[in-house]
């Protein structure tokens, strides 16, 4: 039985995916520093504030592959 084929495993995989994220999201918050890089847009103008962590996600997206290459080798 694979996991597409399984509703119930389906969406106890997804809740976990979603912990998971929710966990990483809120101790990213707690790090000095995290989400401020130079390289990361962010727009003022009157009411209206426009943000994106342009650097930041670079620096995660090489964080993880890097993890999940070293991961991937037996």
């Amino acid at each position: 039985m694979t996991l597409v084929n399984s509703p119930g495993r389906l969406l106890v995989f997804s809740g976990l995916i979603l912990l998971g994220a929710g966990l990483l999201i809120e101790l990213v918050g707690k790090i000095p520093g995290a989400g401020k890089f130079p390289g990361d847009i962010l727009v003022k103008k009157g009411p209206v504030t426009f943000y994106f962590p342009l650097v930041t996600c670079l620096v995660i997206s090489l964080f993880l592959s890097l993890l999940l290459s070293f991961f991937s080798k037996r």
